[in-house]
């Protein structure tokens, strides 16, 4: 188990990619890791073909520095996730603590509204990358990118990529 004594965030809100946020949450719990979901305030959350989660927590109630690594699906939840100031500091605490950081599809808004990507690379659904542009980052057209600690992907097409690229990120960062 790769990822044994390691524990990962997730971000959770309304209308989340049901399959961006399942899939890394299980690959990685099959390799050893713990995960916590967390929401803005509510109890469940109903993915965008209407999968339900349970959050763990509420980001309101976060310590970032207790977290390995942070996973951010995409759908339409994070256009409200960028909205919570919270959200977008713990974000920024993970980040600059340099532990990885990945987003997937419009998750990208996350770390653009935290103000992580500028001098970046990334990519992410085409129809945010002028947004993804307009923070300062370099688009790759790529199925995963890793810049540093932090990782991203285009679609629910890219998510093996994707995991793989976070298993070996959180196996290789040392545990605090």
């Amino acid at each position: 188990m790769t990822l044994k004594g390691k524990t990962v965030l997730f971000f959770v809100g309304p209308q989340y990619e049901d399959l961006e946020l399942w899939y890394p949450k299980i690959r990685l719990e099959e390799e050893g890791a713990k995960t916590v979901v967390a929401g803005l305030g509510e109890k469940t959350y109903l993915g965008k073909k209407g999968y339900p989660i349970t959050v763990d927590s509420v980001v309101d109630d976060l310590y970032p520095e207790v977290y390995d690594g942070l996973v951010i699906p995409g759908g339409y939840a994070p256009d409200h996730m960028r909205r919570s100031e919270k959200l977008l500091s713990i974000t920024r605490v993970i980040a600059e603590a340099g532990k990885p950081v990945a987003f997937i599809c419009h998750a990208a808004w996350v770390p653009i509204s935290a103000g992580l990507l500028k001098g970046r690379k990334a990519t992410c659904v085409r129809a945010i990358r002028d947004d993804v542009v307009n923070a300062g980052a370099t688009y790759l057209d790529e199925p995963v990118v890793v810049d540093g600690n932090l990782i991203s992907s285009r679609t629910p097409a890219d998510l093996p990529a994707f995991c793989r690229a976070i298993i070996k990120a959180l196996a290789a960062a040392p545990k605090d």
